[in-house]
């Protein structure tokens, strides 16, 4: 879909490393979940919009998920994080006990 997009190789292989990230938590935390691609508006411009959503035990603390390094299991803590600096924006939201919903975006080039 990014292809079609016209995202460079180099912006498809950020996108497929951050949507690997997101769903590595899933199964990781959730066990499963689902990731799903759209083209929506994001602040007011055309966005590849990958939303990764799970009913797993949710995030106790996103702003502490959210730092380099926090890991609440033996991984690096560097999901989140890394995923958030390869996209151009990215939204946690997440409720302990009832699962957590990734949503982050690309900027569709302006020659698409």
């Amino acid at each position: 879909m990014a292809v079609e997009l016209g995202f460079s190789l180099t912006d498809v292989t950020m996108i497929a490393t951050a949507i690997s990230e997101v769903a590595r938590n899933i199964t990781s935390y959730a066990g499963h979940g689902e990731v799903r691609l759209n083209v929506d508006n994001r602040r007011g411009r055309d966005a590849l919009v990958v939303e990764a959503a799970d009913e797993g035990p949710g995030i106790e603390d996103v702003t502490r998920a959210m730092e380099d390094g926090f890991s609440t299991s033996s991984g690096l803590g560097l999901g989140l994080p890394g995923a958030r600096r390869l996209m151009d924006g990215l939204e946690v939201r997440s409720e302990p006990g009832r699962g957590t919903l990734v949503t982050m975006w690309k900027w569709v080039p302006n020659s698409a």
